[in-house]
């Protein structure tokens, strides 16, 4: 069964996988995705000055962490080149933003994974849960489903 996606919503970051982001069957090992999913949300975000320079955020609403992560793999990225990954938000709190994501063909016509990630922006003293920009949320209204 072919799983693709159909879904217009959300951004759209393209990125290689690399001989060493491959398991010992030549598939994309499963620990990947996570990071192709972040360095997408990273690439987006830093295209929109909310990033770290130098050891430091270049904004507050660059300081957040992941708080949950689910994935479901549908079939495996085999072998090297180019994905995509799409990515949205599902829903924006006070202190916390839920993104859905896939994980697709170049073209988005195959979904090798789906998923759900929440972060929660956090006080750089306390590492306590502290609130978005106004800033930040006007930039994030960009990747909201609608």
């Amino acid at each position: 069964m072919t799983t693709t996606l159909t879904e217009t919503y959300g951004d759209v970051v393209r990125l290689p996988v690399h001989f060493d982001d491959l398991d010992a069957m030549g598939m994309l090992h499963n620990s990947r995705y996570a990071v192709l999913v972040e360095r997408a949300i990273v690439i987006w975000w830093q295209q929109r000055g909310v990033s770290f320079a130098g050891g430091r955020p270049t904004s507050p609403d660059a300081f957040n962490a992941v708080r949950e992560y689910t994935i479901t793999f549908h079939q495996p990225v085999r072998g090297t080149g180019e994905i995509a990954v799409r990515f949205w938000i599902d829903r924006m709190g006070t202190t916390s933003v839920e993104y859905g994501f896939a994980v697709t063909s170049e073209d988005g016509a195959t979904v090798y994974a789906d998923g759900r990630r929440v972060n929660v922006r956090l006080d750089p003293q306390t590492l306590r849960p502290a609130p978005w920009t106004d800033q930040g949320r006007e930039t994030a209204a960009a990747l909201l489903k609608s």
